[in-house]
C-alpha cells in the first residue's frame, strides 16, 4: 500500500466525534495500575475463608474473567487493523487504548492468583462446553476473519461478537455481580478496586462496539441481517454459559443467584437492542452525541 496523504495534516482530528471522546476518557479513566494495588490483605481474607466452597467459586469466576479477558487481547488486533486500514485514524486511536485495557486486565486478575489465591489448582476444569465454545470457537473465529475479509458484514460480525456478547452479555455482567458480591462481603479490598476500574474499561468498549455497529448498520443495508443473525447464534450460548457455571453447585455461596445473572444480562443487552434499531432510522453518530 502507498500512502497517499496523513490525516492530521489534511483533514485533522474530529476531537467531537465519539471516538475521540471515548480517548478522552481513556487517557483520564484507564490509567490505573494494576501492579499498584497492594494484595496484601486480600491475601489475608484468602486465608481466613472458613469455607472451601467460597474459595473454589472465587477461584472459578476469576478464572472466566481472566481467560476471557487473554482471549479478547489476543483477538482484538485484526479489527483494530481493519478500522485502520479505512483510514479511521480517530477510532483507531481510541482502539490502542483499548487493546492496552484489556491487556491490563490479564495482568490484573493474573496477580490475584499468583499472590492472594498463591496454591493454584488445575484451571482448565472451569473451561467447561458452553465457555469453550465462546472463548475458543465464536470470538476468534469471528475476529480472526477479518484478516482476510475487511467487509462491513465481517466486521459487524466480529463487533456483535466481540462487544454485545462477550464484553455486553458476559464480562458485563459477570464484573457486576463480582463487583456487588465482593461489596456485600466486604472483602478482597485490592480486587474490588481492581474490579471498579475495569467496570469502567469494560463501559467504554461496549460504548465503541454500539458505534462501531450503529454505523455500520445506518451505512451498509444488508448488514442489519447479519446482526440478528450473529445475536441469534451467539446469545443463547451466553446465557447457557451463565446457566453452566451455576449447574456446577448445589448452592451458590456469597448469595449469588443465577437469575440475577440472567436477568442483569437480558436487561443490558435489550437496551443495547434497541439502540441498534435505532440505528437503521438515524444517523449513528447523532444517537452518541449526549454521551
Amino acid at each position: 500500500m502507498t500512502r497517499t496523504h496523513f490525516h492530521t495534516t489534511t483533514a485533522g482530528l474530529d476531537r467531537n466525534s465519539f471516538p475521540m471522546r471515548l480517548f478522552e476518557k481513556s487517557k483520564t479513566l484507564g490509567v490505573w495500575n494494576p501492579t499498584e494495588l497492594d494484595f496484601t490483605q486480600d491475601r489475608a481474607d484468602w486465608v481466613a475463608l472458613e469455607d472451601d466452597l467460597e474459595r473454589k467459586v472465587l477461584i472459578h469466576l476469576t478464572t472466566l474473567f481472566q481467560s476471557g479477558e487473554e482471549a479478547v487481547a489476543l483477538d482484538l488486533l485484526p479489527l483494530i487493523m481493519a478500522v485502520a486500514q479505512e483510514g479511521r485514524l480517530e477510532e483507531e486511536m481510541y482502539l490502542t487504548s483499548f487493546i492496552w485495557e484489556e491487556a491490563k486486565h490479564v495482568d490484573f486478575f493474573q496477580r490475584f492468583l499468583t499472590e492472594v489465591v498463591v496454591d493454584i489448582p488445575d484451571l482448565t476444569q472451569f473451561e467447561t462446553p458452553f465457555y469453550a465454545q465462546m472463548f475458543k470457537d465464536k470470538l476468534p473465529n469471528a475476529l480472526d476473519a477479518l484478516k482476510t475479509d475487511t467487509s462491513p458484514i465481517a466486521q459487524a460480525r466480529a463487533s456483535v461478537t466481540y462487544n454485545m456478547i462477550v464484553e455486553g452479555v458476559l464480562a458485563e455482567t459477570g464484573y457486576h455481580a463480582y463487583y456487588e458480591m465482593l461489596e456485600r462481603c466486604g472483602q478482597f479490598p485490592a480486587l474490588r478496586k481492581g474490579i471498579y476500574h475495569l467496570k469502567q474499561d469494560e463501559s467504554r468498549h461496549i460504548a465503541y462496539g454500539l458505534y462501531l455497529l450503529s454505523r455500520l448498520i445506518h451505512e451498509n443495508d444488508n448488514v442489519w441481517d447479519v446482526v440478528e443473525a450473529t445475536l441469534n447464534d451467539t446469545l443463547p450460548i451466553a446465557l447457557m454459559l451463565i446457566d453452566e457455571i451455576f449447574q456446577q453447585y448445589d448452592v451458590m455461596p456469597f448469595g449469588l443467584k443465577l437469575e440475577d445473572f440472567s436477568g442483569y444480562a437480558m436487561m443490558q443487552y435489550q437496551q443495547r437492542y434497541a439502540k441498534l434499531l435505532q440505528a437503521k432510522e438515524s444517523a449513528a453518530e447523532a444517537l452518541f452525541l449526549d454521551e
